[in-house]
């Protein structure tokens, strides 16, 4: 997986489009009426208060506590960027706050703490634990992070856990058990090397030793050289508790006969001549960031036995912080924990390290491009495992009940594992899986509207992402202005610009489109002027040529129009079969609308088409089509003229016998809440529908545009589906990112 390539304003827009910042709150309440407002807050309030005043443990049942952790910072150790400051921090605390939501729908608040004396610090946190179930130290540097993070677990009731410190050796830990088990050595008899005596070394080594690794077998090193018993220079308290007794002076005498090579330090640290003196099959974790002490390529030359890991997502075996700090946090909070202690963490390390040996599941193949298996190369689960919420959360509560750290015990651990699942959201998963399909195939993604700065946005972050060649179409010059004007002129130099009247195949293109349009009115002056003139014709003219494998376009023009266009080129009218589907992302559901481009008033002959349609788009999606035709009638009442086709539509797949679920016609709220398909026990849909075939484009737009505007779903699409071509159309107000995730469909070949 290469490693995304952005520039300084593209990194700038995102935390800035469509609001500053990168998360919002919510109610999760009704707040509409004035009983609402009466129970939410005075009067009624009052009564929980009560409540939690008696018997304080209620808090986790009548307030959002137990689902609550605090990303604390000063900002004084930045990602590598150093001291920044507590507000220069703030954005990275706002990332991981929103990591917490994404993987294990942890509810999370970044404070920024404006100090560095730990005192201060400390006191501030104490201060704050009534309302948080955790808190997540982030960015603080040492030695002031182990003041800071021990004194508060002493005087706090609530997890608090540095995760620059566990978090990496959490991860660490289960992939060092993992290489460990291939090169057939025990962590009770090998020789350790750490280099980097910082926060997250110290917690790595400490972790280890916990799960077994013998003290004197440790040799930490730090810019100073081996920290053994008797040194004085550059020493504290953390450092001396892994002092040992040895000759040993230099990093490069440590390594040698070494089993296993820890490092949390600077780029280049190692040598090739130092992997060279290591023990057979050594285990090298070279964790700096962004670049490790030693490349996997420079170690494979001298040692190709050497087991790998870095902290990059371009390498096999990512040592990455989000497999690990999400789940803690899950599991701990589902028990109410007092803490994560040791155990805690070696329960997430042994849960991540056997989920590493698993089978990995399709979906998981899918979204990284290649099949992994257990081996030297895959030693680590990956962030996107699906199973991660489900198997890293029960392991940890398991172990802070047996600890004794748990106030709310889990009774039925099946039933957890259950609830755990449903925490995902499925659409996370569609998403990805269909990216990683698009950068597999590489396609050359034509973007005909190049004087528009969104698909300018969208065609560079297309080629940059690593998805395919972008071609534009567009005046050299016109398209350079933009570019610069964007502040992504060095683009010039990646993408393709193409000018359609300086094209060299024109005459190819125009002999075609003139033996396609001469009986239809046009003459050659006219195919000369669409040819050359207008984008949209011209980009369809070289996708028809197989002169780019995928055509984006719609961003400037209605889409009708735009529609009427690529008809001169190709059969993307109602009659050829063409339909348009789509798609709605809004709390982790995903269903799909159509037609929402093609068909002005459809027959029933072309609705059981359109469901067919849709149903291949749903499959393309990842997801098994259930499709119910929507109406303002239920299974024959209110009985309406207009809801007839409805009604036949559904006959006419039963004698196509189609091979996916159909149902109607029925109502949108029967269509989608299984409650109410309870009323209608004779009716075929094993769950909600997720395409709903509608009984014109009107109503179609304006379902998806009501749901656009009042919940604030996202919309992807209209997706172009039945064309001999991919070729998907942007909606005149779609953003950069809009265009992009048209471009990503196309490239999947999806419609």
């Amino acid at each position: 997986m290469s490693k995304p390539k952005f520039t300084r304003e593209e990194a700038l827009a995102f935390h800035i489009e469509p609001t500053p910042g990168k998360f919002e709150i919510a109610a999760t309440v009704p707040m509409t009426t004035q009983r609402d407002l009466s129970l939410a807050y005075s009067p009624g309030v009052a009564v929980p208060c009560e409540e939690i005043a008696a018997n304080p443990e209620t808090a986790y049942d009548y307030t959002n506590k137990g689902n609550l952790v605090a990303v604390i910072s000063n900002g004084t150790a930045v990602l590598g960027l150093g001291n920044l400051g507590a507000l220069g921090s703030k954005p990275v605390m706002e990332g991981k706050a929103v990591l917490f939501k994404r993987f294990a729908d942890v509810n999370s608040i970044d404070i920024e703490l404006d100090t560095e004396d730990p005192d201060k610090f400390i006191e501030a946190v104490k201060l704050m634990g009534p309302t948080f179930g955790g808190i997540n130290l982030e960015d603080i540097k040492a030695p002031e992070c182990f003041i800071i993070e021990q004194r508060l677990k002493e005087i706090m009731d609530i997890p608090v856990f540095h995760d620059d410190q566990h978090g990496t050796a959490v991860i660490c830990a289960a992939g060092l058990l993992n290489a460990l088990h291939i090169s057939g050595k025990k962590i009770e008899d090998v020789k350790i090397v750490l280099n980097g005596a910082g926060a997250a070394g110290i917690a790595c080594i400490e972790l280890l030793k916990s799960m077994g690794a013998k003290h004197d077998n440790c040799i930490v090193c730090d810019t100073k050289g081996v920290i053994y018993q008797g040194r004085t220079e550059g020493m504290n308290q953390w450092k001396s508790a892994h002092a040992i007794s040895t000759e040993l002076r230099t990093l490069e005498e440590a390594m040698q006969g070494a089993d296993v090579f820890l490092g949390v330090s600077v780029k280049g640290a190692v040598t090739q001549e130092m992997v060279s003196a290591m023990a057979e099959s050594p285990v090298i974790f070279a964790m700096a960031n962004p670049d490790p002490e030693i490349t996997p390529e420079e170690a494979h030359e001298v040692r190709p036995d050497a087991i790998i890991a870095t902290g990059r997502s371009d390498y096999p075996n990512q040592v990455n912080n989000v497999l690990g700090f999400p789940y803690l946090f899950r599991g701990a909070l589902d028990v109410h924990a007092r803490a994560i202690n040791d155990e805690m963490k070696i329960a997430c390390a042994r849960a991540l390290a056997d989920l590493a040996r698993a089978d990995v599941p399709d979906e998981v193949d899918i979204a990284y491009g290649r099949k992994l298996s257990f081996g030297r190369d895959y030693i680590i689960p990956t962030p996107f495992d699906p199973r991660l919420i489900h198997t890293i959360p029960p392991a940890v509560a398991k172990a802070c009940m047996d600890t004794g750290a748990a106030r709310r015990p889990i009774v039925d651990m099946d039933a957890y594992e259950q609830t755990l699942k449903s925490r995902m959201d499925p659409t996370a998963s569609i998403l990805r899986s269909i990216n990683a399909r698009a950068r597999n195939s590489q396609a050359r993604m034509i973007f005909a509207e190049g004087d528009d700065p969104r698909v300018l946005r969208a065609a560079v972050q297309y080629q940059r992402s690593g998805l395919g060649k972008a071609i534009v179409i567009g005046r050299d010059e016109d398209v350079k202005e933009k570019l610069e004007a964007a502040g992504l002129g060095d683009a010039v130099r990646e993408i393709e610009i193409m000018n359609a009247a300086k094209a060299d195949r024109l005459s190819e293109y125009k002999a075609f489109l003139y033996k396609r349009l001469r009986r239809k009115g046009f003459d050659r002056h006219d195919v000369h002027r669409l040819a050359a003139r207008d984008r949209h014709v011209f980009a369809a003219l070289m996708l028809a040529h197989g002169h780019g494998d995928g055509l984006v376009t719609g961003a400037t023009r209605k889409s009708a129009h735009v529609m009427e266009l690529i008809n001169h080129v190709f059969d993307a009218d109602a009659e050829s079969g063409a339909v348009g589907v789509s798609a709605l992302l809004h709390k982790g559901r995903i269903v799909l609308i159509a037609d929402t481009l093609v068909h002005e008033w459809p027959n029933e002959e072309d609705l059981a088409n359109i469901a067919e349609r849709g149903a291949e788009v749903a499959r393309h999606l990842g997801l098994e089509p259930r499709v119910a035709f929507v109406s303002f009638s239920a299974f024959g009442y209110p009985r309406s003229e207009r809801a007839e086709k409805m009604h036949r539509a559904p006959q006419v797949l039963e004698e196509r016998g189609v091979d996916f679920e159909f149902e109607g016609e029925m109502t949108v709220d029967v269509a989608l809440n299984t409650e109410a398909q309870k009323s209608y026990p004779f009716q075929r849909l094993t769950g909600p529908a997720n395409v709903l075939v509608v009984p014109a484009r009107h109503s179609a737009s304006i379902s998806v545009k009501l749901m656009q505007e009042m919940a604030e779903a996202t919309v992807i699409g209209p997706i172009l589906s039945g064309v001999d071509k991919p070729i998907q159309l942007c909606p005149t107000s779609a953003t950069a990112n809009d265009i992009l995730n048209m471009a990503v469909l196309a490239a999947c070949k999806i419609g």
